[in-house]
């Protein structure tokens, strides 16, 4: 998922996707306290995932005023 490909969504869909996003972090983070996280790069990945999609949300927001 990259910047461009978000800014092509209507903001209902990113908070969608920022509620998809931090639910799939919270269960990353369940499955490493429980010790099955094959990759623990997943993680990062959500993370940068969600910075992405509040960074457009936030340039919208910006834009409106």
């Amino acid at each position: 998922m990259n910047a461009s490909e978000l800014r092509n969504k209507n903001d209902k869909e990113l908070r969608e996707e920022l509620i998809a996003l931090r639910k799939e972090q919270f269960n990353l983070r369940m499955q490493q306290a429980a010790g099955q996280m094959p990759r623990g790069h997943q993680i990062h990945n959500a993370r940068k995932n969600i910075a992405r999609v509040k960074t457009v949300l936030v340039e919208r927001a910006k834009a409106g005023k």
